[in-house]
């Protein structure tokens, strides 16, 4: 968030003293198996929940996963039942137990519905707020746009479900999926899929996103949404001797491998890299064998030969000994909302390498990052410029020491206490006072590239 909105943000009404814990009801679409940033996301906003004295229902897809609050008596789980999705590291609930579940959050309800997404865990959530009239908060997380590429084919399932609450009709899950689903073309799934997002947002008690641009995507499609920008918090990473690496730089990416991240983009532009700084190394850091084949070969022919490193899942916790071994860390996704390898990134004083042009919470360009357009060419001479730059001790340290500036500023309590005001706001029927200032920006799906990068396939 710019310095100006986070100004214009009056604080949420300090909260009065409570008889009671709150219970806070998270539902989300995605809490493992796979590592990613909402579910880290979702994991920190638990843990200071817990820790400001409330109790936290998480509801979620089966699936084995990190979970280190398991073991909180403050605590407790609701997992439904899950596929995979193919191609992807997500389980996708669908449908089976709703009926039961919901009953039993009706008999029981929640002080707060706090919905992570627009999967049908998050239309579960919709569903037992509407019934139980409790506040319903929906954290939007996602590039709306590349939701609607990657889940078109779930919209039929969606759009009943959907359907069915808008209505507010007493039909059970199970009626639900007997409806018939007739799948709609790609085109036109997508166009009903940012259609029922724009439904949702809409009838939110209040809609946060992690960052201006994610803002102002809202409300392009949702207008009359409400809307707070309430960055994710993450704080650093345990210090750690740096790994190891040849006599050349080291330019580092850590996180989800697939093409929505730009990973094809960032591979042919690190030849044209090569060329000029031969013993350069790009260190790719995520589970690259769970990807789609066409990218995994290219993976394996890049480290094969074209000074590419791919150490595959590293730990959490060990992480901070792969930044401290970057010069500088690249990032070539479009589709991002906040990214919160960049926070640890910047924690680890590194600076980056950007296409991106909107994420700047932690990115202060021609200070700690130079940015690029999303093509090969582009990003191949940015990697460049700032490798050259870092030969200046002096511009390293100002880079490094400014990256750790920004980050300092979005830590996890100070992004947790944001939402445990809003939740007791919220549950005493105070208002929140909302993001001022957010304009949506129409002109910017003209930007150049932006869904080209978005599904960028590597040639062979």
């Amino acid at each position: 968030m710019t310095q100006e909105l986070q100004d214009d943000v009056v604080p949420a009404t300090e909260p009065v003293k409570r008889t009671k814990p709150l219970t806070i009801a998270e539902f989300t679409d995605n809490y493992g198996p796979a590592h990613s940033g909402l579910l880290y996301a979702v994991q920190f906003l638990e843990e200071q929940v817990l820790a400001a004295g409330h109790k936290v229902l998480l509801v979620a897809p089966e699936a084995k996963g990190p979970n280190p609050h398991a073991s909180n008596p403050n605590r407790r789980e609701i997992r439904l039942p899950s596929v995979p999705i193919p191609g992807t590291q997500i389980r996708l609930s669908m449908g089976q137990d709703f009926d039961y579940r919901l009953a039993q959050l009706v008999a029981n309800p929640p002080d707060i519905i706090h919905v992570h997404g627009m999967g049908a865990i998050g239309l579960l959530g919709m569903w037992a707020a509407q019934r139980t009239g409790k506040p319903l908060v929906i954290t939007w997380h996602t590039d709306l746009e590349a939701y609607a590429e990657h889940y078109w084919h779930v919209v039929p399932f969606l759009n009943a479900a959907y359907k069915v609450y808008a209505m507010h009709l007493e039909k059970s899950w199970a009626q639900v999926k007997k409806m018939k689903l007739k799948p709609p073309r790609r085109g036109r799934a997508q166009v009903e899929l940012l259609t029922l997002a724009a439904n949702m947002l809409t009838d939110a008690d209040l809609v946060t996103t992690p960052s201006d641009k994610t803002a102002k995507r809202v409300l392009e499609i949702a207008p009359s949404a409400k809307v707070r920008v309430v960055p994710n918090g993450t704080d650093a990473l345990p210090e750690l001797p740096p790994i190891s690496k040849g006599r050349g730089p080291r330019l580092i990416y850590v996180g989800r491998i697939s093409l929505e991240k730009g990973i094809g983009l960032m591979l042919e532009a690190f030849e044209l890299v090569r060329d000029q700084i031969p013993d350069a190394e790009l260190m790719i850091v995520g589970d690259w064998r769970e990807t789609p084949q066409k990218l995994r070969r290219r993976l394996q022919r890049a480290a094969r030969f074209g000074g590419v490193k791919l150490p595959g899942q590293i730990p959490r916790e060990k992480l901070g000994a792969y930044y401290a071994s970057g010069d500088a860390f690249v990032f070539a996704s479009l589709t991002d909302t906040q990214a919160l390898v960049l926070h640890e990134a910047a924690h680890a004083g590194l600076p980056f390498v950007m296409v991106d042009h909107e994420l700047r919470l932690v990115i202060d360009p021609g200070v700690n990052a130079v940015l690029a357009r999303p093509n090969p060419v582009s990003l191949a001479g940015a990697m460049v410029s700032m490798l050259n730059a870092l030969k200046d001790p002096a511009f390293a340290a100002s880079a490094s020491a400014r990256s750790r500036e920004m980050a300092a500023r979005w830590t996890i309590a100070n992004q947790s206490k944001e939402f445990v005001e809003i939740y007791e706001a919220l549950a005493a029927g105070r208002p929140v006072p909302l993001t001022e200032g957010l304009e949506p920006d129409y002109g910017r799906r003209v930007f150049p590239g932006r869904t080209v990068t978005a599904q960028y396939d590597p040639p062979e």
